[in-house]
Order: structure tokens, then sequence, then C-alpha cells
């Protein structure tokens, strides 16, 4: 009767990682001001939806932009850490991921709460008059609009940006 067999070594662990630390390329790219930006811009909104009144469609605006919002802060915390190889199934394809990211979600999600929020500012715009005493929903509408509009703009430069860089045939953000 032959030996038994050895028993098979155990697959490898993943790679050992290094400490936490800034992918200084990606700070370097003009992805980090646009992702900078599309924060900031995306946080006003939502904030300004959701310190005032709402009714109606505006509970889709503060959801879109919010939702926005938070994909963004992902996407922004990943590739600043430069740990996107992570995220299974699009860490391999960031770039695109990226690209569908900002064009499909984030322009898409901003553009919507633009539009809702652009309506129900033109609705009130009644209320913008001198003399009128009643609370006035106007300019918080109008700034979140602004807001929106400006963050969907963001978007779809970084997009148009990660798609520019896929055409001339990069595999990756920075």
């Amino acid at each position: 009767m032959p030996p038994p067999a050895p028993p098979a070594a155990p697959p490898p662990g993943p790679p050992a990682r290094g400490p936490l630390s800034l992918h200084r390329p990606f700070l370097r790219s003009p992805l980090a001001p646009l992702r900078l930006g599309q924060l900031l811009l995306g946080a006003a909104c939502w904030g300004t939806v959701a310190a005032h009144k709402y009714e109606g469609a505006a509970h889709f605006a503060l959801f879109a932009a919010v939702l926005a919002w938070l994909l963004a802060l992902a996407v922004a915390g990943l590739s600043l850490l430069g740990r996107w190889a992570l995220v299974p199934l699009l860490g391999a394809r960031w770039l695109l991921a990226n690209a569908a990211q900002d064009l499909l979600l984030g322009a898409g999600l901003y553009a919507a709460a633009a539009g809702v929020m652009g309506h129900k500012a033109e609705r009130h715009s009644y209320c913008n008059l001198r003399g009128y005493s009643q609370p006035c929903p106007y300019r918080a509408y109008l700034a979140a609009a602004a807001c929106a509009a400006l963050a969907a703009a963001l978007h779809l430069l970084s997009g148009l940006y990660c798609l520019a860089r896929r055409c001339r045939g990069h595999r990756d953000i920075v």
C-alpha cells in the first residue's frame, strides 16, 4: 500500500498590504479636485433640501442627492486610499466603474434633483416679492437646484475625463 499523499498546501493568503496612506498620484490628477467639488456641492444640495420644509417630489430630490453623494464619497475614498482592488467585480475595471458612476448615477441623479427643485422653486416664486410675510422656501429650493446642477456638471466632467482616458488606452484612473 502506498503511503498517503501529503496534505495539499493551503492556498496563499491575500497579499500583504502596507499601512493606509494617501494615493499621491490620485491627488495630483484632475479627478481629485473634481471629486472634492462633487462632495462639497452634493452636501450643500442635500443639506439645503433637508434643512428646509420639503414635501412631495422634494423627497425624491433628497433621496437622489444623498444617494449620489454617498456613492461619490465611496468612490473618492477608495480612490484616495488606492484601495479600489478591494471592490469585488469592479476593482479590476475601476476606470469604467468611475465613468459609469459619474455619468449614469451621479450626473443622472443630480440632474433629476435639479429639475425637481427648479420646478419647486418656480412654483414658489410668488413668495419672493417684497412685503410677503409668510415663510418662503423659494431661495432654499433655488439654492438646492443650483447646487444639484453644478454637481451634475462636475460628475459629467469627471465621467468624460474617465472615458477620455479609456479611449487613450489607459486602464487606471491615474
